[in-house]
Order: structure tokens, then sequence, then C-alpha cells
């Protein structure tokens, strides 16, 4: 008479398990026992787990803690922003006086930017008016003119702009954030991205974990909604209590691990394992942070009316409670991309965003918090100096926008250790090309590291036999940007 309990794991055994269990059982049990020795058996490192997403000691002291990155998606035009060309009004429906423009598509005459420019702050930077209100905090911000890409496409290069590869499946740089420093708030996620009405063009890849765990990929936040119970879904249950559910988690725990012990290191199932905890603490802190109208009336006006200026004092309130990575999404519905009425659409544009990211700055800094929380502001790339000609479908017949251009854009950065009421670099004297001091994109990934504490060649994870970073193999930090 058999005197065991049946055990129904018994039933049902894996090719794996049954080889483990016929041919190499002895063997099996040896190795176990020399892996429990050494620490390395899984039951051995789950009653040691630590959640990885504690803060994280960086490489060195880093002069920020916290990153913001306002993603202006479409690619807004330096030239009608932060990179004047009054060249442009000389050669005003000219042909531009140089050869062969490598654009995307065949674009004309130059085209004077319809709106206008003037000085700001100690530094005397110009700014259009498109951002007034950023303008007013312009000798917080390091205003990058030379900025480069590689392809004048969208996804291309939203890819190299957020993950720091054009082609290949690679983290976010928000995720490598994360990955590095952790987080200070373990009740809310690490790295949040927010973008209203939907994904944007690559959808979730743009704030991917890639080959991270999964823990370190952005949350998704659909800011269009206002209500807590739709911006972050299924954050509290209508059927059970708060215990209750600990009660449940606490088993899907138990019945997660044991399926995670036999597949040794399982990363979907550790990000899974992961979201469920999180889910459950982000209940109290999340319904908190999200909520502005415990904000007093004077900041609410500060920040202005609309989907971005929430966002953005939604953002200040994230970062105030420990999370380190913030992707603020603009122009997922209506993007910076103006092929055609560039008067209309980047100004219709600029008061949706700038009376809010001039808030943010603002509000930041009276907080004492701009100094160690840097802003990053800027698309994947830059447009034409040049107009855009009519092509059907696309532009409706008119000729008053302005194509892609990665040879030479604008993006700032504030806060955080980089030098204020400065300018780096620049484009030629019709704003096509950068013609001095050019900053790739992995040039300013390799910087971002710098400031938060990292050498961007050392912050590496290995994966498929080599070691992996953000900057790839390329990439060198602008030290001119650091104050």
């Amino acid at each position: 008479m058999n005197h065991h309990a049946p055990n129904p794991e018994h039933l049902a055994l894996t090719r794996r398990d049954f080889l483990c269990r016929c041919g190499m059982g002895m063997g099996a049990i040896g190795l176990a026992e020399l892996l429990s020795t050494l620490g390395g058996v899984d039951s051995a490192r789950a009653e040691s787990y630590v959640s990885p997403l504690l803060p994280k000691t960086p490489q060195f002291p880093g002069k920020a803690k916290r990153v913001i990155h306002i993603f202006a998606n479409g690619g807004p035009s330096h030239v009608d922003t932060f990179d004047p060309k009054p060249a442009l009004d000389k050669y005003a429906g000219k042909l531009l006086p140089m050869e062969n423009l490598p654009t995307e598509r065949k674009t004309g005459a130059a085209f004077p930017s319809p709106f206008k420019f003037k000085k700001y702050g100690q530094s005397g930077i110009e700014v259009s008016e498109v951002f007034s209100h950023v303008a007013e905090n312009i000798d917080d911000i390091c205003v990058i003119r030379s900025m480069t890409a590689d392809v004048p496409n969208h996804e291309p290069s939203l890819m190299l702009m957020n993950c720091g590869d054009a082609r290949s499946i690679r983290p976010s740089m928000g995720s490598w954030v994360t990955y590095g420093l952790g987080s200070d708030n373990q009740n809310l996620p690490g790295f949040i991205a927010m973008c209203p009405g939907g994904y944007p063009i690559q959808e979730s890849q743009n704030w991917q974990a890639g080959f991270l765990p999964g823990v370190y990929q952005g949350t998704y936040i659909d800011t269009a909604h206002t209500k807590i119970e739709e911006l972050i879904q299924n954050i509290k249950s209508d059927y059970v209590s708060l215990p209750e559910q600990r009660q449940q988690l606490d088993l899907l725990q138990k019945l997660n691990e044991r399926h995670r012990q036999k597949r040794r290191e399982d990363a979907q199932l550790e990000a899974r394992i992961q979201s469920f905890e999180l889910a459950y603490r982000m209940q109290m802190d999340a319904s908190d942070a999200f909520d502005i109208s415990r904000e007093p009336e004077y900041i609410r006006k500060m920040y202005g009316e609309g989907t971005q200026a929430r966002q953005l004092l939604i953002t200040r309130r994230l970062i105030e409670r420990g999370v380190r990575f913030v992707q603020v999404w603009h122009g997922a519905d209506q993007p910076w991309d103006s092929h055609d009425d560039i008067e209309l659409n980047h100004g219709k544009l600029g008061r949706a965003c700038d009376q809010g990211i001039g808030a943010l700055l603002k509000d930041l800094k009276q907080r004492g918090m701009l100094e160690d929380t840097l802003v990053i502001w800027g698309g994947e790339f830059g447009r034409t100096p040049t107009v855009e000609l009519a092509k059907p479908g696309a532009n409706a017949g008119k000729v008053n926008g302005r194509d892609h251009n990665h040879h030479g854009f604008t993006m700032w950065l504030a806060g955080g250790g980089v030098r204020g009421g400065y300018v780096h670099g620049a484009t030629d004297e019709f704003g096509f090309a950068a013609v001095e001091n050019k900053v790739h994109v992995h040039d300013l990934h390799a910087t971002i590291l710098q400031l938060l504490g990292f050498d961007h060649e050392k912050l590496t994870f290995r994966f498929s036999g080599r070691d992996f970073r953000l900057t790839d193999v390329y990439g060198h930090v602008v030290r001119e940007l650091i104050a």
C-alpha cells in the first residue's frame, strides 16, 4: 500500500523534468546541493529577495536625481521655436543658395518663420512667441541648437531618441535610468509614460524595457482621462476589500513562486509578479498623486487649462513622491508634424503646452527641486527651413508647411546640473544643418547619464553574449552642457 499522499504535480511532468528525474536524477541532486551551498538555488534567492526598484547608488555623485522628459511628438520646427534665422526673410520665396539639399522629399523656396522672436532673461537668448512662457525661464535652460539624428523618418527616429537604436528592440532611456537608480517610492512605478488619447507611433516600444527585466518598463497612463479609475485601469476592485485582495495576492504569489522555481529565471513571470504587487500598493499612493484637485487654486491657475497642463502638474506631483523618470508626451493626437499650416498648427500646439511647461519650471525652482531634477524638451527631429511642396493626400495642395529634417534641430535641458542661460552649437544661416559643435542623440544620452551619475560606457546589461548600453557603441559626454 502507498502511504504517501498523491501529488497532482507528479501526474504531468515536462520533458525536462522527466529527463532530469530519470537519466540525470542523481546528478541533479548533487548540483542542487552545490548551488544551495553557493546560494544559487531559486528557493534561497526567493527567501532573500529584494525589490529591483529599491533606490541604488550611482557610479559617482550625480547632479540630477530624477528626470522629466517632455516629448514633442512629430518633430517641432526649430526655426519657428528656439533657433531664429533672419536670413530666411532675405530669401523668402527664393531658392536657397545651397546645392543638393538632402531632404526626404522635394522642397521649394525659403520659408521665413511666421512667428516673432525676442530676447529673454539676462542671457538674452532669442525665443519664439510660440514659447513665451518657457522663455521666461531661459536663464535656467540650456538650448542645444546643433542636434542631429540619423534619418528623416518618424519610426526609426523615435526609437533612436527613446531607446538609442533605430532598428533593434532595446531598452528605453527611462528603463535604463530606473535600472541604474531604482526608485524612491515603492508604491508607485519607477518609470511612468503619460500620453493622452492613446499610443504614439511605435506605441509602447517608446517606453519598453527591451531585454532588461520587465519591472523597468514604463507604466502607461492615458492622461486624456481625469478620473483615477480611468487613468489607471483596474486600480480598485468593486468586489473585494483591500484585506481580501491581500489574501488573494498572497495565494497568487505562492503559486507564481512555485511556477517560477521550476522554470528558473523567467523574466515575463517575474515582471507579472512585480506588476501584481505594484498594482496593489498603488491603490493609495496613485489616487493621491494623480488628484490635482488637492493642489491650491493658484497653482492650478499657474499651470493653466487643458490636458497638457494637467499632466505636467501631475508630473510634478509624481516626482515629488519619488518617481524616478516621467515621460510626458505632447502631440500624440495632433503631432508637431506640420507639413502644412505651420502657423496655425504650431501656434495651437504651443498654446496647449507653453504655459504648463513654463509653470513646471517655475514650480520646481520655487520648491528647490529644479537643481536636482533634469527636464528635457524636444522631438525626434526638426523641420526644413524650406517650404514643403504640395503632394496629393499629404498637405492638401497647401504650400505653407515644412518637411522632416534630421540634419539639424533643437532640444533643450533645464535643471539637474545643466548650464543655464547657454546656447550650445549652431545650424547654418538658414537652419538646415548643424555646423558647429554637433550633438548626436548618442551624445545627448551619454550626457544625460553623466548628469545622473553614470559613465554611459559602464552602465551595461549582459544579453545574448555581450554587454549592451543605452548609447550602443557610440556617444561622447558634452561637457559644455554641464554647469
